[in-house]
């Protein structure tokens, strides 16, 4: 009786496959954990037996090779002694203080009200000048390859952080527009206060307008560090060198690119994913790159860019344009002019009687 079971079983297929490949698998499970354990074993020893001086030798040879001139080439920053290095932290205090000066209530304290506001203000304006001038020395003394006298640069610093400071009622009031833009372009927005308070657009484009008046002014190196904090924030980059009018907007913002020579008018809309950027880049005798030549596009007021179109080259998208989505576009248009994608065509109806045809 136990011999014909026994036999049934041998003989169903199914049984026999699957017990094959299961004895296949265990035995290829111990292998692997045999040779992870011989591997780990090796490499244990290996690191018991480098004695105290062996160690000692690999770090010296190590820093050796890190500190060869050859290999610092474009990578070194020498400092010099006494001279303050660019914050990212206190960058971004600076930032939290504008944009608590800028837009009172919604950033920096919640605790506002008409008569406290002279106060909070004053406050904020006095703790912005002392930061924001140690960071223009900051990115001063970091441009300069020579020796200067510290105090020369501090006294620079110091003018260009009160004349920053001078601008800032211009810079809420042509900020006030880009909320108004963003209001007007997005029927979700339901209140200023909503479009201030969330909207990414909002922190991109008053990051940038701080970072192209430090760059108006003569300071290296901050305001780049500015725009890619903001790049980081929000995912929209803006170079700060791109001049921007009034009543700006960016939709949504995840992956818009606006290029250093980008000239952009008033009552300009982008949309999620645009780039304006530069086609090619002129090279001089060694075939580098020729910098701080305009390569990048100029959109007249009332145009308007949708999701993912790339613009490339210094072209000139004039007054009223309409840029469709997932568009190319490498040639200056006509005022008024939409470009669009083209139609896919309708392709010929094939019956499955036709299929012995094909």
């Amino acid at each position: 009786m136990i011999a014909n079971v026994t036999c049934h079983v041998c003989n169903h297929g199914t049984l026999r496959f699957l017990f094959r490949h299961v004895i296949i698998f265990n035995y290829q499970f111990r292998i692997v954990n045999f040779i992870l354990y011989l591997c780990s074993s090796i490499y244990c020893k290996a690191l018991k037996a480098m004695s105290p001086n062996e160690l000692n030798d690999l770090l010296k040879q190590t820093v050796s090779r890190l500190s060869e001139p050859d290999s610092l080439h474009g990578l070194f920053h020498e400092h010099n002694d006494g001279d303050p290095l660019p914050s990212a932290p206190a960058l971004a205090e600076i930032i939290e203080l504008s944009r608590a000066i800028l837009f009172p209530g919604f950033y920096g304290k919640s605790t506002l009200n008409s008569k406290t506001l002279p106060y909070h203000i004053g406050v904020s304006l006095d703790r912005l000048n002392q930061l924001l001038t140690q960071q223009v020395l900051a990115g001063l003394c970091f441009q300069s390859c020579e020796k200067v006298q510290t105090c020369e640069l501090t006294e620079k610093a110091q003018t260009i952080a009160a004349e920053f400071i001078s601008r800032m009622p211009e810079l809420r009031s042509i900020l006030a527009t880009d909320v108004e833009a963003a209001y007007n372009g997005d029927p979700a927005a339901e209140s200023y206060g909503e479009i201030i308070s969330c909207y990414p657009v909002i922190k991109a484009i008053s990051s940038y307008r701080i970072a192209h008046e430090l760059l108006l002014l003569g300071v290296p190196l901050i305001p780049r560090i500015i725009t890619e904090m903001a790049h980081s924030e929000t995912g929209i980059d803006i170079h700060p060198g791109a001049q921007i009018g009034h009543h700006f907007t960016i939709d949504h913002g995840t992956g818009v690119v606006i290029g250093a020579t980008c000239i952009i008018g008033n009552y300009v809309k982008l949309y999620q994913g645009v780039t304006l950027g530069a086609k090619s880049f002129t090279l001089d005798d060694n075939g580098n790159p020729v910098k701080g030549i305009p390569r990048h596009p100029i959109l007249e007021d009332n145009v308007i860019v949708y999701s993912n179109a790339t613009v490339l080259g210094r072209i000139t998208l004039a007054q009223g344009t309409v840029i469709g989505g997932n568009v190319w576009v490498t040639e200056s248009t006509k005022p008024g002019e939409q470009i669009i994608q083209a139609k896919k065509r309708k392709s010929q109806l094939v019956r499955p009687e036709d299929w012995g045809c094909l």
